[in-house]
């Protein structure tokens, strides 16, 4: 290992959960600070981003909680930014000193929520200078999913026409920029409050779900991206060209959206996101050059973590809420 300020005899805390449950199962618990293996290094945590398959697997729901039910307790938190301070010897790509942000642990290793947590280096990025490393949590699963769900999934190119729901999102409002950087026309779902946000961030047209059916709106389109899933998916079907696609992101409701596509004769895919340091270097960059903006709409401290996953279980939460982990 390199020289440290870390030693054996330092703790951290973490947050932790010995069942599932509401979000009062999460509790702050002090604990060795871990110690990378080969290909690993140790991250100095500034801030975790949360995402909806934290609520969601807390409360024993998806793939990932059927992984961990016979495994608890668990650390949650795939969404990590901070100093890299200890680094495996057989690492060379990273170096202590360096500022990091990467989805960690995905999908059963977690550990994000927490003071430190060992990963890959093989998933890290190089965090933008003019990017605080708070904000920088909040960027990589959302960010990712949003990037694979256009690019590899739908294929978005310049030109095309493109309908995100829920675009002033954690996801959705990654999805609008990247879709409007690539030359794509956007046009969002939003609640009215949201409406001045988007345009801010270059949304072409602003669609109010609260009083607009999208399938009454919009006809010819060349890619939906479906961050709601269930109904609204459904009726976005409606929406495609002949040659369309629609990407769904909420696993639960994914397969439904997919029969309900292959009924009507258009496509429809669903996608899990996956760590991928080579997009997240892509995306590091439209952020340091500018094109990018990162929204972080409320930061919590560990010991409040039970109330960031209320918040964001409720919905309606603009851009991304994060822990300051410092």
């Amino acid at each position: 290992m390199e020289p440290s300020e870390v030693t054996d005899t330092k703790t951290m805390h973490r947050v932790v959960y010995d069942r599932f449950g509401d979000s009062d199962v999460l509790r702050v618990a002090e604990s060795p600070i871990p110690v990378p293996g080969d290909g690993e290094v140790l991250i100095r945590i500034h801030g975790a981003g949360l995402n909806p398959i934290d609520w969601k697997t807390r409360r024993g729901l998806g793939f990932v909680a059927t992984q961990l039910e016979n495994s608890l307790p668990w650390v949650p938190g795939y969404d990590a930014a901070g100093e890299v301070v200890e680094v495996a010897d057989d690492v060379t790509t990273l170096a202590r000193g360096d500022r990091v942000m990467g989805m960690i642990g995905f999908p059963t290793a977690g550990g994000a929520y927490a003071q430190y947590a060992v990963a890959r280096a093989d998933e890290l990025a190089i965090v933008p200078e003019e990017l605080d490393l708070v904000t920088a949590a909040g960027v990589p699963l959302a960010a990712l999913t949003a990037w694979q769900a256009l690019f590899e999934v739908a294929r978005l190119e310049a030109g095309q026409k493109i309908l995100i729901h829920a675009g002033a999102g954690g996801v959705g409002h990654f999805a609008v920029q990247f879709a409007l950087e690539r030359g794509a026309h956007v046009i969002a779902t939003a609640s009215a409050k949201n409406r001045d946000f988007l345009a801010e961030l270059g949304v072409h047209e602003v669609i109010d779900y609260h009083t607009t059916d999208v399938a009454d709106e919009c006809y010819g389109l060349d890619v939906v991206l479906d961050l709601i899933g269930g109904e609204a998916g459904k009726r976005s079907l409606h929406t495609l060209s002949d040659s369309g696609v629609l990407v769904t992101i909420p696993t639960v409701t994914a397969d439904e959206v997919i029969s309900a596509a292959e009924a009507m004769g258009v496509r429809a895919h669903g996608m899990r996101c996956r760590a991928d340091v080579f997009h997240l270097d892509e995306i590091a960059e439209l952020i340091e050059d500018g094109d990018v903006k990162v929204h972080i709409e409320q930061a919590f401290p560990l010991a409040r973590a039970g109330e960031a996953h209320d918040l964001l279980e409720a919905g309606h939460v603009r851009g991304k809420l994060v822990l300051d982990c410092r």
